[in-house]
Order: C-alpha cells, then structure tokens, then sequence
C-alpha cells in the first residue's frame, strides 16, 4: 500500500476543519498508508518584511526536506505558480508515481506565505488547486478531499460520479 504524507505548516484551530480532515483521513484509509505531519509555523511581525518572510520559508523548508528527500518519493509541491490538474489528472498522477516504483506521494502545503524555492526544486510537480485565493486552512481540506477523489477514481468508484 502506497504511503502519503500531508506536510504541512500550522495547526488547524477550528473544530470543523479538524473534523473534515478526520473523516477524508478515514475515508483514505482503504487506500492508503496517511500521514499527516503539521510543522510549527514561524513566527513572523505583524508587518513582515521580505526578509522576514524569505528567513521564515527557509525555516520552515528546513523542516520539510527530510521529507522532500526521502528515496522513492514523488513530491508535490502546493503553490500558485503550479500547473491545474483535473481530478482525473491528479488520479493519474498518482497512480503513475506508484507503477513507477515510488513508494510515497508526498504533498507540500506551505504557510499563508508559500513555500520556500527549495521544497519546489524537490517537486516532481507544482500543483495548484485554484487561481483563487483560500483559506489555508480550507486549502488543506480541499487537497485531502482531492487525493481521496483521486484513489477513488482509480479503484473505479462511484464517489467520484
């Protein structure tokens, strides 16, 4: 069974959010090995300037590249720059990665900043859920919910109907 990990900066506060993220994280069960890993967010000023924020990415890359560099993993990397897939797409995707021999699908969810160049150098692919901007939190939801649509496709279930 393929492993997938969710590495991600923060916590989430409110209780719906936590209870969306417990029930796709149920759901994935049947396909997957999930983890989720949530990173300390940096603390930055209430006005940060770039510097702040570049020192904070690289922190908080710091603690993602022991994941991003794992042997037989395919990394991608959440970001606004990145390519919009389909759901069907993001199947594919998936499904690929683990004919090919990778054993982990890692997905990279940075802060309200993004993520640091270095997590993106270490992407197989820069994925972009919108070109609207979400909540980060919701964001997170939305992705989970998306990798569970994705191996649901793949198993030929009618979730994705």
């Amino acid at each position: 069974m393929i492993a997938v990990n969710i590495v991600c900066v923060g916590k989430l506060k409110e209780g719906y959010w936590r209870d969306a993220i417990a029930e796709y994280s149920k759901r994935l069960g049947a396909y997957c090995k999930l983890k989720i890993v949530e990173l300390n967010e940096s603390r930055l000023s209430d006005n940060p300037s770039e510097k702040e924020i570049l020192q904070a990415l690289e922190a908080e890359g710091r603690m993602m590249m022991p994941y991003a560099e794992t042997k037989g993993a395919y990394n991608i990397a959440m970001c606004i720059e990145g390519t919009q897939l389909s759901s069907e797409d993001l199947a594919k995707r998936i499904a690929s990665a683990s004919v090919s021999g990778d054993s982990t699908v890692n997905f990279f969810i940075g802060s309200s900043f993004g993520l640091c160049d270095g997590i993106k150098i270490k992407a197989n692919l820069k994925l972009s859920i919108s070109k609207m901007t979400l909540p980060h939190q919701l964001a997170r939801v939305v992705t989970l919910e998306q990798i569970y649509r994705a191996f649901a496709i793949n198993a030929g279930s009618k979730y994705h109907k």
